[in-house]
Order: structure tokens, then C-alpha cells, then sequence
């Protein structure tokens, strides 16, 4: 087996691991909570960590390239499911969960209130921490970057 799909199947599995290990730390020990668009992001990385694990076990060369790609592209959902949030949290676009609060001059006294009244705890276009960007965005810019890296290994010709 060639050190690139060795390299790719490492990424596969450890990636969605880190990033779920930071994401579920920093909601249990840190104290951030998800909001629906940040439970969102985590599924494709559930989803993938089953199927780059199974890559490890598979002996065809073809169907393991395929498990790779298949957690790369899981991984890369997630990814552009954090540049939707981190969009709506950054004001570019609306957002299109009810977990966003309504505000303008459009809206009456009464119907402001029951809109505050009526929003979640944890709002998907406020970010409860950024360092330059936003847990969402972060997400996005790992998650899009790694399936890159990894179906750039998988795609060599040598790695088949």
C-alpha cells in the first residue's frame, strides 16, 4: 500500500475525531453550547468516522479508496455546512432555521417581543467565540481543507 492512501486513510478517521473532540470539549468542559446549525456540522462527521474506520479493514485496494473518498466527501458536507453558518453568523445571508432572532423596524413592539420571547437559547447567528473566525467557520476551513488534502492523496496515481 503507498504511503499516500496510508496518509489519506489516517486523515479520514483522525480529522472527524479532533474536530468532534473539540467540538463536544468545548460544549462539556468549556461551556459553549451548540446551537442547531453547530449540531448540523457534527453529523457528517459521525457519519464519517464509521467509514474511514472500515478503511483500515478492507483489503481491496478500489473499495478502500472508495471508503476514503466516500469519509472525505462526508467530511467536506460538513465543511460547507460550516461556511452556511458561519454566513449567517457573520450577517451575508439569513439564516433558514428558526434558531435566528428577528429584528427591524418592520416588526411591532408586540411582535418584537414575542420573537425575543420565542428565539432559542443558543441563537445560530450570534458565534459564542471567534479567534479571527468563528467555531463555524474554523470548522468550514478544516473540514473543506482536509477532504481536499485527503482526495489529493487518494487521487495520485500511484495511491491506487
Amino acid at each position: 500500500m503507498s504511503r499516500d492512501i496510508l496518509l489519506a486513510r489516517r486523515i479520514a478517521l483522525l480529522l472527524p475525531l479532533g474536530l468532534l473532540a473539540g467540538a463536544l470539549g468545548s460544549q462539556y468542559l468549556g461551556g459553549l453550547y451548540p446551537c442547531e446549525m453547530c449540531h448540523w456540522q457534527r453529523w457528517p462527521h459521525y457519519a464519517a468516522i464509521p467509514i474511514a474506520a472500515a478503511a483500515f479493514f478492507v483489503q481491496h485496494r478500489f473499495t478502500r479508496a472508495t471508503l476514503i473518498c466516500i469519509a472525505a466527501a462526508l467530511i467536506a458536507v460538513s465543511g460547507a455546512i460550516g461556511v452556511f453558518h458561519a454566513g449567517v453568523e457573520y450577517g451575508w445571508w439569513p439564516g433558514i432555521t428558526g434558531c435566528t432572532a428577528k429584528a427591524g423596524a418592520e416588526l411591532s413592539g408586540a411582535d418584537l417581543l414575542d420573537s425575543i420571547n420565542r428565539a432559542p437559547l443558543v441563537r445560530c447567528d450570534a458565534p459564542q467565540w471567534t479567534f479571527g473566525l468563528s467555531l463555524a467557520g474554523w470548522n468550514a476551513l478544516f473540514s473543506l481543507g482536509g477532504a481536499a488534502v485527503i482526495l489529493a492523496l487518494v487521487g495520485r496515481r500511484r495511491a491506487l
